[in-house]
């Protein structure tokens, strides 16, 4: 024979966080206004042991609910990252479903909003370019139809004078590197910033890397410290082989040899 064992409600008490605490049978049990609606315990004075298992279950739902509502309250969150937080938070699978389902429903989930606010975020208040854009949404799980859709809608001349603008700075800003080797490190940082090769060298071919009056002091130094040594073809092959070796490219390099046999 089943018994229903009941128990007391002593005091439902609204607290300064705007959750409840319930005093039943002496023990405290912080929860929410859902759980209290859900149960029916604003008019009742016992219940029964069932409805008090099922007060601590939905107070654990509500909680992981609440949290997770909080996640996309402080920055918005694709749905990847609020299934990886309910994770993290211990929810069950049955739960996590249901808070995901209620907050898609509310549009507090959304990844076509969250898409379109992360590459709105990435092309105006950051240096990121479309590859690592796109590469980043679809580690979010978001649908690579989605992700091309709204990036073709971003026009070419706004990534085309956010990466000019970021080379011009790298050119202006470098002080130490020949013109070949602040060639190199400018593709590839601008390409490891997810930007295409073909705009990088399209722009880089519009500004005039010289790196001549750099090259004529290292032939200089050179000059000095191996002539003492060295002569004729061997000090040119010498000093051609450390210019080399400091960045110069070797097509400048033979060219300003060639220009120096001539003065």
């Amino acid at each position: 024979m089943y018994v229903v064992i009941s128990v007391k409600i002593e005091k439902i008490k609204k607290t300064k966080s705007g959750k409840y605490k319930i005093k039943i049978d002496g023990k405290d049990i912080i929860t929410y206004d859902d759980v209290i609606l859900k149960n029916k315990l604003l008019y009742q004075k016992e219940i029964d042991n069932e409805t008090y298992k099922q007060i601590g279950i939905d107070s654990i739902y509500y909680d992981n609910y609440h949290k997770a509502l909080n996640y996309i309250l402080r920055k918005l969150r694709s749905e990847l990252e609020v299934r990886l937080y309910l994770e993290e938070l211990g929810t069950s699978n049955q739960d996590t479903e249901k808070i995901i389902k209620r907050l898609k429903e509310i549009g507090f989930i959304n990844d076509l909003v969250y898409t379109k606010a992360y590459i709105s975020d990435s092309i105006y208040l950051k240096n990121d370019g479309p590859k690592k854009i796109k590469q980043y949404l679809l580690s979010q799980e978001i649908d690579e139809f989605v992700i091309d859709e709204e990036l073709n809608l971003i026009e070419r001349e706004v990534i085309y004078d956010k990466l000019e603008k970021l080379i011009v700075k790298k050119l202006k800003g470098d002080r130490k590197n020949s013109a070949y080797q602040l060639r190199q490190k400018i593709i590839i940082e601008m390409v490891n910033l997810g930007y295409d090769k073909d705009m990088i060298l399209e722009i880089l071919a519009n500004y005039d890397i010289d790196d001549s009056d750099k090259m004529a002091k290292e032939y200089g130094k050179l000059y000095i410290k191996y002539s003492r040594k060295f002569h004729d073809y061997e000090l040119i092959k010498k000093i051609k082989d450390k210019l080399y070796a400091k960045g110069f490219d070797i097509h400048d390099i033979e060219n300003f040899i060639a220009t120096k046999k001539t003065d």
